[in-house]
């Protein structure tokens, strides 16, 4: 992604409460202690298999976490651009679909 202030692309955000701030960072503090913990296991020459499954459940995290700020990216960011015409998001989020599935 690019940030040249002059774009519309990078001029977008989306308001978080407190509280959805909250629980992406909780979420994402439980995913870096996971990393921590793979880290380790290659300092502590753990078996491949062992960190593999480690890996593994990260990766699950991650999704896990992707889809919950998908869904919450639809039912706000999505629909409110449908409301105000701008169909273009559809787009977009045929874009988003794709590059979470590669």
């Amino acid at each position: 992604m690019h940030n040249c202030n002059n774009c519309e692309e990078c001029t977008k955000s989306k308001h978080r409460t407190e509280e959805e701030k909250k629980k992406i960072n909780k979420r994402l503090n439980i995913i870096e202690g996971q990393v921590n913990g793979v880290k380790q296991m290659v300092l502590d020459d753990r078996y491949c298999a062992d960190i593999l499954i480690q890996i593994s459940a990260i990766n699950k995290s991650l999704k896990s976490l992707g889809n919950e700020i998908m869904k919450s990216h639809l039912s706000t960011c999505v629909v409110e651009d449908i409301k105000n015409d701008k169909l273009e998001v559809i787009d977009e989020v045929v874009s988003l679909f794709e590059k979470m599935n590669r």
